[in-house]
């Protein structure tokens, strides 16, 4: 039996509680300017949580190597050393800038498997694809030109090309893929920050977004593709190396096919969850809204096993649970 198979509610709700843990410590610092800190106090939290549960753990994809980052790096041990062995994906603070500024869609990230289920992408770019699910397996693929992968979406979905909404990241690494897009008559959501709500957005009808195009994050793109492990879609992704010693970093970390095109099996096997709780407002989440001494939170937990989307709204005492700035 999976390991996480008996005990999936208990471990649902405890990464919920880790990461309502960093995204109310998180949101103390919002709008400050100070995204060290606000990324170090969300890291703090968030190991604190995770070492209370009762699991044997390991992060595998984290803040860095643990010379990079003493929270939550690399290899670090997490929970009480007994229990299940599960890896964990994390980011205790997605979209730092943003939430430094008080912009929109920060996040505390939690995503785990049983050991050796999870890739562990070194710390670099990916590019990547990402649909929603009930589209026919292959129609999309990270090789073929936005077009021909648009073109394939829309005849799958019955519409035009111009009926569909692709999210991009607003950088200047994605003039040409912009102007592409805009070539074919499709229209574009910009966004600049947060491409894990984006790929999850594909899977939601009501975001209005069908498909995610764009180079980001490796770890983003794991953390994306174990959402859309737990509620149907499709992913492709391959790393981007900016320079040759990212290249020796990824092959030490045993990497051997650097020019890989990654599918969603490739990068999440096995049984999966993942929880996300709001730092900010934004499409996927609301963010903390603190009132005195008490605070209410906006999460969301999924699993693979039952393919079940929970939102969680909850309410904080901040006096009895610790979190209350001193």
């Amino acid at each position: 039996m999976s390991q996480l198979a008996g005990i999936n509610r208990n471990l649902a709700l405890e990464a919920v509680r880790a990461t309502e843990a960093a995204a109310i410590a998180a949101s103390s610092l919002m709008g400050r300017g100070d995204e060290e800190e606000a990324d170090r106090t969300a890291g703090e939290a968030l190991r604190d949580a995770l070492n209370a549960m009762s699991l044997d753990g390991r992060v595998v994809i984290g803040e860095g190597d643990q010379e990079q980052s003493p929270i939550l790096y690399t290899g670090e041990k997490v929970g009480l050393g007994e229990g299940p062995q599960i890896d964990f994906a994390l980011e205790p603070l997605e979209c730092i800038t943003s939430a430094a500024k008080g912009g929109p869609n920060a996040l505390s990230i939690v995503a785990m498997a049983e050991r050796g289920n999870l890739f562990q992408a070194p710390p670099v770019y990916m590019n990547k694809i990402a649909v929603g699910g009930g589209l026919p397996e292959g129609i999309i693929d990270l090789d073929a030109t936005p077009e021909e992968n648009l073109r394939a979406i829309a005849e799958a979905k019955g519409c035009e090309v111009s009926d569909l909404v692709v999210c991009v990241l607003e950088r200047p690494r994605h003039d040409g893929i912009i102007n592409a897009i805009r070539e074919t008559g499709a229209r574009i959501k910009l966004i600049p920050d947060g491409d894990v709500s984006a790929v999850i957005a594909t899977s939601q009808p009501s975001s209005g977004i069908d498909v995610y195009i764009g180079i980001g994050g490796a770890l983003e793109g794991v953390l994306g593709a174990v959402a859309l492990k737990c509620i149907g879609g499709q992913f492709q992704g391959r790393l981007v190396f900016r320079k040759p010693e990212e290249r020796k970093i990824a092959a030490q970390m045993g990497v051997k096919d650097l020019e890989k095109k990654y599918s969603l099996d490739d990068l999440v096997q096995g049984q999966v969850m993942f929880a996300a709780t709001g730092v900010t407002d934004g499409a996927l989440l609301q963010g903390v809204q603190r009132i005195g001494s008490s605070a209410q939170t906006h999460s969301l937990v999924m699993n693979s096993r039952s393919g079940t989307i929970r939102f969680v709204e909850a309410y904080h005492d901040l006096t009895r649970s610790g979190l209350l700035e001193e």
